[in-house]
């Protein structure tokens, strides 16, 4: 095992390292720039961007249907939604959020036609009598089962 408390070599090699190397003044940096050219134009955008548009109801529905019209005329989605000024991600958040309203709305403002009325009117009375006929099958077996049972 060598000896810890031996130093010699190692002292005496740090010590020609300092030796070797002589104090030279540090590098002199230039002056930073001012920045306060730049600041307007930047405040200008952060503004914008730390405070995003709020579109309403309305103005959403109007750049969906753009966007539509734009890509079954033969424009690709990423063009027509650029062309949009929202991103990919918006346009599907409010793609997605649209797709129930449409439904509903769809089912409320649709015009029953009289066939549609009619065959709804047989449909339910054909099952009023499927029930009926389901009930007096079950009453039937339940009183065969109280019978053989003996509890009346």
């Amino acid at each position: 095992m060598a000896d810890e408390s031996n130093t010699g070599p190692v002292a005496s090699t740090v010590a020609k390292d300092a030796e070797g190397k002589a104090p030279t003044a540090k590098k002199q940096r230039s002056p930073r720039r001012p920045k306060a050219a730049a600041e307007p134009v930047q405040a200008a955008s952060k503004a914008s961007a730390a405070r995003p548009r709020r579109y309403s109801e309305e103005e959403r529905n109007d750049k969906l249907k753009l966007i539509e019209t734009q890509v079954t005329g033969g424009s690709t989605l990423k063009d027509a939604i650029k062309s949009a000024g929202i991103s990919e991600q918006t346009y599907y958040q409010w793609k997605g959020a649209a797709k129930p309203l449409e439904k509903k709305v769809t089912r409320g403002t649709k015009p029953v036609l009289a066939d549609e009325l009619a065959d709804l009117v047989q449909l339910e009375e054909e099952n009023q009598r499927l029930r009926k006929q389901l009930a007096e099958k079950l009453r039937a077996e339940n009183a065969d089962l109280r019978k053989r049972l003996g509890l009346k």
